[in-house]
């Protein structure tokens, strides 16, 4: 099964990305456009977006180009750290929860890795009070972190903290790079389809072939493999 989530073995200067959200304060943040899906406040900004405006939030995967904001050259850690994903962009934004605010447990179609697309979590400012849930595992996100969530999972997300909980997200297309970080970060591939399919056409050519060889050797692998122990 392929995994739920994913911590990754990086760490990010803390001090420089807040001082980069600290820049970023003094511009418009509109409240989340999926109003049905939270309480409280939650907003947004983007250093990447389908027209290109700060202030344009959607993120939609699928047949569309996003480009930088103006905000993406103004940050410059924030935009190496963007860079340093070999991978295609989608938007690019903060994200940030007030306190007292949750987001209902709720799913986001496309974006999960064995579909092509996946979201990365890099916490810029949180706290303890914090409850971030995916397919019912609780997880705290620590400042400076990266993190992959199968958001194709029902998740939900609580501050019940004294401060507000930021996290810069990319959402990026899936490639051989990012299969590779992945894979050496423990990440558990399901296989596709067609991959399926070859192993069962297999497994029963196999159980032909130990049939024809009618021993208690053959009989006791055939209901092995008939029962899913090898």
């Amino acid at each position: 099964m392929a995994s739920s989530h994913l911590k990754f073995a990086l760490t990010y200067d803390v001090q420089q990305l807040q001082q980069e959200l600290n820049h970023s304060l003094n511009k418009k943040w509109p409240l989340h456009f999926n109003n049905f899906d939270f309480e409280g406040d939650w907003r947004s900004i983007s250093l990447r977006s389908a027209s290109g405006r700060t202030e344009d939030i959607f993120a939609h995967s699928g047949d569309i180009t996003y480009v930088d904001t103006p905000l993406m050259a103004e940050l410059d850690y924030i935009k190496s750290i963007v860079d340093s994903w070999k991978c295609k962009k989608e938007s690019v934004r903060l994200l940030a929860l007030s306190p007292g605010s949750f987001i209902k447990p709720h799913k986001d179609m496309g974006c999960s890795y064995q579909d092509g697309s996946f979201r990365i979590h890099i916490p810029i400012m949180t706290n303890k009070a914090v409850k971030f849930t995916v397919d019912g595992i609780e997880l705290f996100l620590e400042e400076g972190s990266c993190w992959y969530m199968d958001f194709g999972k029902t998740h939900h997300i609580e501050n019940n903290g004294d401060c507000n909980r930021v996290h810069l997200i990319m959402d990026c297309l899936r490639n051989e790079w990012t299969d590779d970080f992945f894979g050496q970060n423990g990440y558990q591939f399901e296989a596709d389809p067609i991959e399926k399919a070859q192993a069962e056409v297999t497994r029963k050519l196999v159980i032909e072939e130990l049939e024809r060889m009618d021993n208690d050797v053959a009989r006791a692998l055939i209901a092995k493999m008939k029962s899913g122990q090898v």
